[in-house]
């Protein structure tokens, strides 16, 4: 399982404000997901007659461990009683520590984390304010063996990014 940093807000609203704040910080939309009654989100598709029984596996999924399974359906009854999560798969202390903040600003109810410091993509996300391009560097078929060329050069036909 993924590393995962979940929050719990006793009002829909604020959660909704929190995964808002997430994805306009940048967080992919696909990353951030908000779990309530009224918006189960990718609980109502977890297999189940009920949404306990809904809430609880898409729970216990995100905590699979064994020692981890009371957390689970401590969390599907809160949400279940009204409490919202808001759920966050960062990749690498950068987005762990931005969405801890954010989720902090809004001043959870309760904060749950798994599996935080076994991540392999710790470079995700970077540091800096300006994007960069990850050169791909290929010696292309037919042309004379020399130094490789960087296939988004080639596409782009700019140059290499310096």
């Amino acid at each position: 399982m993924s590393a995962v940093l979940l929050a719990v807000f006793d009002d829909y609203d604020a959660a909704d404000r929190v995964r808002s704040a997430l994805v306009r910080d940048g967080f992919p939309t696909d990353r951030v997901d908000l779990t309530a009654s009224r918006e189960p989100g990718r609980a109502a598709l977890e297999p189940g007659d009920s949404l306990h029984d809904k809430l609880g596996q898409y729970f216990r999924a995100l905590f699979a461990r064994a020692e981890d399974q009371p957390k689970a359906d401590m969390l599907a009854d809160r949400v279940e009683h009204g409490a919202a999560a808001v759920t966050v798969h960062p990749r690498g202390s950068i987005e762990i520590e931005r969405a801890v903040q954010i989720m902090q600003e809004a001043m959870p109810a309760d904060v749950a984390a798994h599996d935080l410091e076994s991540m392999p993509f710790e470079y995700a996300a970077s540091p800096q304010d300006a994007p960069w391009i990850s050169h791909f560097w290929v010696e292309l078929e037919g042309e004379q063996l020399g130094e490789p060329d960087c296939i988004l050069c080639k596409l782009f036909e700019r140059g290499p990014v310096r």
